[in-house]
């Protein structure tokens, strides 16, 4: 019998917000139990911080540079398979609910079905989601005016002093995540029961803004949290050149972080229990223990890391490194904790192996099934605002780009990334065989321009007169709720 497939993908997930990372305060009873019936991996990373290179990373088993997805504004180009096209060959049945952030919104990438609850751009006017708002006649206005330009420019003052953290405007059965949730409970609960199924759900948050609906927003004493691994009282000043992206972080403050992280994780512990209703759908009908399960996420978090927020910046761990559980069929592996580099790159092959499908084409990743797989070095890129890349090998991160330079980091010694050894001659060696890494690997690949069809075969077309008539009632409904 074929084995089902879950993948379950979070948006900007710090890796260490799990109770199963070793996380003092967040709860997450349910990821958790995940974690102990599969592998956790403690040093995953995504090719890219940002959310579509990095899904269609996900997807395609290809670096950013090989699928040429390089913006959030992008299609996959044809020609590039992906694992639920593979799996729809071999005659899965393939679907996925949430956020997907393609360009067209409803591109077909291999799954027979989408239910889609997106946030930025024009597919929050094009999707399911948006579609059943607007009929309740209810608008996410918090979301739009963190995420829209237009809406933003106006924002109260009370947004920019809490960076976008506060109680939903939504209650709990319209927030995203609980819209998410039950569509993909749905969706399992039509499961054959006779495997040969993949679903996958992603969900919007912990993305800011950070915006629990309300019983949720409360969870969390700001005053009695942990902070976190990494911050600083002040920039450093090899970051102060991003202390204005998105908001202004040097005044943040210690109380105003509690609070942030407050919010985020109450959005983290609210996505979790949806996911533990989900899990126990699949117990109670019998499917659990046969189908692989993976959660992860797009990208990371900074949450005070060098006293910045969200992911604008370098690639420095909490951004750039994602939770990565794997529950394989059967009882293989279980409670296991992985050390090795592993990569959003090996999501794809991982789910071919598993459903013994074969890819069309060799894949750069690895197959995690191997308890011995891992890469001797890893790799990410970003080239929105400007060149940039990261390498991990052993203790040593590289950090490149064209405005700052380059950057050594011995995180056996400095897991912080606050001493660059780039000038240290007793690590010259280090630096030496980091360069050279990042040249094999660059060599193999050219740098391929942007890739962008709106006409790219979809599973849904939009009318401009659609998309228009819920954005005009969003914008009266944002300019109702203005003090």
């Amino acid at each position: 019998m074929a084995p089902n497939v879950l993948v379950i993908q979070a948006d900007q997930f710090r890796a260490d917000c799990l109770g199963a990372a070793g996380n003092p305060d967040v709860r997450t009873p349910h990821l958790d139990r995940l974690a102990g019936d599969g592998v956790r991996y403690r040093n995953a990373y995504c090719p890219f911080p940002v959310c579509t290179p990095s899904r269609y990373s996900l997807l395609s088993g290809l670096h950013v540079r090989q699928h040429a997805g390089w913006t959030n504004r992008c299609t996959l180009a044809p020609g590039i398979d992906t694992f639920p096209r593979a799996l729809r060959r071999a005659g899965y049945r393939t679907a996925a609910v949430g956020k997907m952030h393609f360009t067209p919104t409803y591109l077909d990438v291999g799954y027979d079905h989408l239910e889609l609850a997106e946030q930025d751009g024009p597919g929050r006017y094009d999707d399911d989601y948006h579609r059943e708002l607007a009929s309740a006649g209810l608008a996410p206005v918090t979301d739009l005016v963190d995420q829209e330009q237009e809406f933003r420019a106006t924002a109260p003052r009370s947004y920019w002093e809490t960076y976008g953290s506060g109680r939903s405007d939504l209650p709990e059965e319209w927030h995203s995540t609980t819209w998410i949730g039950e569509r993909a409970r749905k969706a399992v609960a039509g499961w054959s029961g006779g495997g040969g199924d993949l679903l996958h759900v992603s969900f919007i948050k912990p993305h800011h803004p950070f915006d629990p609906p309300a019983g949720w927003d409360a969870m969390y004493d700001p005053a009695a949290l942990t902070t976190l691994p990494g911050w600083t009282d002040e920039i450093p000043p090899a970051d102060e050149r991003y202390r204005q992206r998105y908001f202004d972080f040097e005044p943040l403050t210690l109380p105003l972080l509690r609070r942030v992280m407050a919010h985020y994780y109450a959005t983290i512990s609210h996505l979790d229990h949806q996911v533990g209703l989900l899990l126990d759908t699949l117990r109670q009908r019998g499917l659990y223990d046969d189908t692989l399960i993976i959660f992860t996420a797009d990208h990371g978090e900074y949450l005070g890391f060098h006293h910045l927020l969200l992911k604008d910046g370098p690639m420095y761990d909490p951004v750039v490194k994602v939770p990565l559980l794997v529950k394989f069929p059967g009882s293989q592996r279980g409670g296991e904790t992985a050390d090795g580099l592993v990569s959003l790159i090996d999501v794809a092959p991982t789910v071919l192996a598993t459903c013994g499908v074969s890819p069309a084409t060799p894949l750069p990743g690895q197959d995690l099934t191997d308890p011995a797989a891992g890469h001797d070095c890893v790799f990410a890129e970003d080239r929105r605002q400007e060149a940039a890349g990261m390498a991990r090998a052993g203790r040593y991160k590289l950090l490149w780009s064209d405005a700052a330079g380059e950057a050594l980091f011995d995180l056996a010694t400095d897991p912080h990334e606050l001493a660059n050894l780039v000038d240290d001659p007793v690590h010259a060696d280090a630096l030496r065989r980091m360069r050279d890494a990042v040249a094999r690997w660059a060599l193999h690949d050219a740098t391929p321009p942007t890739y962008v069809d709106p006409a790219a075969p979809s599973h849904r077309r939009v009318t401009g007169d659609d998309r228009a008539a819920r954005q005009e009632l969003f914008a009266a409904e944002v300019a109702r709720h203005r003090p």
